[in-house]
């Protein structure tokens, strides 16, 4: 069962380079593509799967309730953002500074999971 649960700590980290990683990839043109939504929707999906798996079947698994209340927070806020900029770039109405609160809380989320301990 370990191994599942590596699995989808891969696919988390996966998710979380393909949001990060396209965020800095389009700074000088900012926009949200569709790597970046779908990597904010794996990110919370892995994410949820990850602590659930870990707390219903991994005996050895304990976590900080309140980093993770946190992080699925900052996760869910990423996702609606990336979704409604995505939507909005696709009307025409493009909006850059929504890009960088997607790509700036994508990072701080990256800083809560390494620094949180």
């Amino acid at each position: 069962m370990s191994f599942l649960y590596n699995i989808f700590v891969v696919i988390h980290l996966l998710g979380m380079a393909a949001l990060v990683g396209s965020y800095f990839t389009v700074l000088k043109a900012p926009k949200i593509t569709e790597v970046m939504v779908w990597g904010a929707r794996i990110q919370f999906l892995s994410g949820l799967i990850i602590v659930g798996f870990g707390e219903a079947v991994l005996d050895n698994k304990e976590y900080n309730h309140t980093k993770i209340a946190v992080k699925l927070v900052l996760s869910l806020a990423i996702v609606a953002l990336a979704e409604i900029t995505r939507a909005r770039q696709k009307k025409g109405q493009p909006n850059p500074n929504l890009v960088h609160v997607v790509g700036g809380l994508s990072v701080v989320t990256v800083f809560v999971a390494a620094l949180w301990t």
